[in-house]
């Protein structure tokens, strides 16, 4: 029987060592249903999750919320939105109490003097072009330069069909700035015409991929093996979708048989009472999603699986640190 011992040498026995001490029991909170973009493809607004509930107001009720949060284990905020950063206040009841991650357009900057370190993850859907389709402007020309060169944030960029080819210019201009990347793939909720993926782009972007991490090792937080999971939506021989996916709400799983997932993890809607389905939503196609995080929670959480191997092994490890680096639990 293979063990982590045998399949690994000294320095990928300390890799493993450093983060299988982290313990990470994250959840998902909407802030705010309120958001200074419509986005083309946002899954919020698509699906109508804006209107599931309406956002509490008394800030004392925000705070007593996170504080039950971090009773029930939660030791990672993934704050979302509409857009987060129209409501610091609430913001901040997370960031005093646990680490805290903020998804955000990037249109307002994040007080540095008020949140010194917590980590800020930039959307961003493509060049100028695809920009202006998907979200009516260029959000690139602002984000850039309320965050040039900070150390705790980076990009999640979301690459579409049409991004093709171009993909190192994006990259390019977020180097320049001083910033990280992690790369992830647009699911077209909205069915926008020339936005969706075929097996052929999805052979093309891999490669494009591997090929942006190894001309921008520094800057790109990702690793080949994420890269194969997300674009071919398979793992072990085993297909991502309804059955396999872990970031479903805990309350709301009755799958059966369960599949391996997330401990305690939770979606919160802005009324801090009502739970949506899972990290995106809903009305989203489980076989068609291609979120970034439930890609790469569908492999920590089937470590067991990939002890057949070294290299399998060496797999799982690169997207247990990946996760761990944009969520800040561990360095660069």
């Amino acid at each position: 029987m293979n063990t982590v011992s045998s399949l690994l040498d000294d320095s990928w026995r300390e890799r493993y060592r450093r983060i299988s001490a982290l313990n990470i029991r994250s959840s998902i909170y909407d802030v705010t249903n309120q958001c200074n973009l419509r986005c083309r493809g946002c899954f919020f607004y698509s699906s109508r999750e804006h209107e599931a509930a309406s956002e509490e107001m008394d800030l004392q009720k925000w705070h007593e919320f996170v504080g039950n949060e971090k009773a029930r284990g939660v030791n990672l905020a993934i704050l979302i939105g509409g857009e987060p950063t129209l409501h610091l206040d609430r913001v901040a009841a997370f960031y005093q109490t646990m680490p805290t991650y903020c998804a955000t357009n990037g249109q307002i900057k994040v007080p540095r003097d008020r949140f010194p370190d917590m980590m800020v993850g930039i959307s961003l859907w493509g060049d100028e072009e695809d920009e202006k389709v998907l979200r009516g402007k260029n959000t690139f020309a602002v984000s850039s330069k309320n965050y040039e060169g900070d150390p705790y944030t980076y990009y999640l960029y979301t690459i579409t069909p049409k991004q093709l080819g171009r993909i190192g210019q994006v990259i390019r201009k977020i180097d320049d700035a001083g910033l990280k990347v992690h790369l992830q793939l647009l699911t077209n909720d909205e069915q926008v015409d020339g936005y969706s993926w075929t097996e052929e782009k999805m052979r093309d972007v891999r490669l494009e991929m591997d090929e942006m991490l190894e001309c921008y090792p520094q800057t790109v937080i990702s690793c080949k093996y994420y890269h194969e999971i997300i674009t071919t939506g398979k793992m072990m021989g085993r297909s991502f979708g309804w059955s396999e996916c872990p970031s479903v709400t805990e309350l709301l799983d009755s799958r059966n048989p369960r599949p391996k997932r997330l401990i305690r993890f939770t979606r919160w809607a802005s009324d801090l009472k009502t739970q949506h389905r899972c990290c995106t939503s809903a009305t989203r196609d489980c076989g068609t999603c291609k979120d970034g995080a439930a890609h790469m929670s569908w492999v920590m959480v089937n470590k067991r699986e990939h002890l057949k191997s070294a290299k399998d092994l060496q797999n799982w490890i690169e997207v247990y640190e990946m996760f761990a680096k944009l969520y800040r639990f561990i360095p660069w």
